[in-house]
Order: C-alpha cells, then structure tokens, then sequence
C-alpha cells in the first residue's frame, strides 16, 4: 500500500515537473530575449539552486544557465561581505562635544598640559588619550601649554 501511494507521489510530481518545463519553454519563446530579474529574485533563485545542485540544473530548462545562477550567488556573496563604503582611513575624529570642551579646558587653564586636561576628562568620564588632546588644540590653534601661559593676559 505504501508504496502504491509513493509511486502515485512520484508519478504526481513528475507530471508537474514537466508540466512547469513547458511553461518555461513558451515563456522563453514569447520573450525571446532573456529576461531581466532584481537582485531579490536573484538571491531567490540563487538559494533554490544551492538545493537542487548543478546536475539536476542541467537536466531542467530554466530561464538562466547554472553558470549565470553561480556568478550571480558569488556576486551575492561578494557583495554581502564588502565593507569599503563603511570603512574610513585612519581613527574617527573625537566627537565635536568632546572637543569643545578640550579647547574650553584650555582656554580657561592656560597652564594645564595635555596630561593635566586628560586628567579632567577623566573626572568627567570622557576617556580621551593624551594625543587626540594634542591634535584638537593644535586645529583650534592653540599654542603649547608653555607658549599658552606666557601669552596669559592680565584680565
């Protein structure tokens, strides 16, 4: 009995099997030119043809060779793992608050040093190296501690 009803299976899905060829094979002769699919329908039908594999592939008629599904799911994947429009050259910059606050620290403490303002920042909670200090007074324009003290105006 068993194996009446999966023979029954067998021979149903074989004839919609065939019956989906045909289709394909008309749709292919009233296009005439190979169609044109978006990367969604791309990634779909790339994941059916991981299922299927390139032997089964071959003996079906579809409207895309196995070798247009392969580029197409290394492009995919390509794509999927490319970071050059994330990545940056270099550190990101301090945030515009934290540099603020440097050159109003500097401004104020003109004898304090980039270790003596690191110091407050870490009070603050703000860890900020001794360098990124360095680098946001000298784009502000600010002198060396040691410049910045004899410059110091009686007010």
């Amino acid at each position: 009995m068993v194996l009446c009803v999966a023979g029954w299976m067998n021979r149903n899905q074989q004839d919609e099997i065939e019956y989906l060829q045909e289709e394909v094979f008309i749709l292919k002769e009233l296009l005439g030119k190979p169609p044109r699919f978006n990367d969604g329908q791309r990634r779909r039908l790339a994941i059916k043809r991981k299922n299927l594999g390139r032997r089964t592939l071959d003996l079906f008629a579809s409207l895309v060779t196995p070798n247009t599904l392969l580029v197409w799911h290394r492009r995919l994947v390509a794509r999927k793992y490319d970071g050059s429009r994330v990545r940056k050259a270099g550190r990101p910059p301090a945030n515009q608050e934290i540099q603020e606050l440097i050159v109003k620290l500097a401004r104020e403490n003109r004898s304090w040093g980039y270790t003596r303002i690191q110091g407050a920042l870490a009070n603050l909670r703000h860890e900020v190296g001794w360098r990124t200090i360095a680098n946001v007074l000298k784009a502000a324009g600010m002198e060396l501690a040691p410049t910045r003290r004899q410059r110091m105006t009686w007010k």
